[in-house]
């Protein structure tokens, strides 16, 4: 028998603002960090804008707002810093989104495995998913610094899918990012794409292949976009 037809199928999310709203918290982070340092919050409805694109860029973004640079020694240390933070509150006020739950059980009743491939770190992820009850539930758990390399290139989002088992021509990506639908691409990988994430740009602009804007409507798109390979 063919191998790939019995591989099972494998759905592998990015992680925040795709399966899980985590904007509070880095949010929260981000400001303790920036009031320790003596310099201005930023409001939640402007500081979501700034949410994203890395820890880094959302550090680095919000000493922007307070007409701050500093150089890359010193960026590196507030990242230590604000990462510490972060894992001491990492799900105070972070949830899954609506349907997430619901959603994964379908698709595992479908004889489908799941995996995740963030740019967030793998500690952080690990923890996270475990605070929200579903760690156990991700045949991988691939963050930032798992490999030499991250999305958007499309190597990160292989090298997860083999980890966890699966192949690549029986694989789907779900994320909310440039960096997600380009690592798709980049892989070669059908690519979901939700449109209430944290993308600094509508989702369509990127081209994913499908847009869903609640996770009852991922089985639907997943399913159209695997009717190509062997799902049974």
């Amino acid at each position: 028998m063919n191998a790939t037809l019995t591989t099972p199928p494998l759905i592998v999310f990015d992680l925040d603002g795709t399966i899980a709203n985590t904007a509070v918290d880095l949010v929260a982070t981000l400001n303790a960090l920036l009031t320790r340092e003596g310099l201005k919050p930023i409001p939640f409805k402007d500081a979501l804008g700034m949410v994203g694109a890395g820890a880094k860029a959302l550090i680095q973004r919000g000493l922007k707002a307070n007409d701050v640079i500093v150089d890359e020694k010193r960026l590196d240390e507030l990242f230590s810093d604000y990462i510490a933070h972060y894992e001491e509150h990492i799900a105070d006020e972070s949830v899954l989104y609506p349907g997430v739950l619901k959603a994964l059980d379908r698709f595992e009743a479908a004889g489908w495995s799941f995996a995740i491939c963030t740019n967030k770190l793998e500690g952080s992820s690990r923890l996270l998913l475990t605070a929200l009850g579903v760690a156990g539930r991700f045949k991988a758990i691939c963050g930032k610094d798992t490999f030499a390399v991250s999305k958007p290139d499309g190597e990160a989002l292989l090298r997860t899918i083999a980890k966890a088992g699966g192949d690549p021509r029986r694989a789907v990506m779900v994320g909310d990012s440039r960096a997600d639908v380009d690592a798709a691409h980049n892989a070669r990988v059908p690519v979901v794409a939700v449109d209430f994430g944290y993308s600094d740009l509508p989702v369509e602009t990127f081209e994913p292949d499908r847009i869903i804007s609640h996770f009852d409507e991922l089985y639907d798109a997943v399913e159209e976009l695997s009717s190509v390979f062997h799902v049974a």
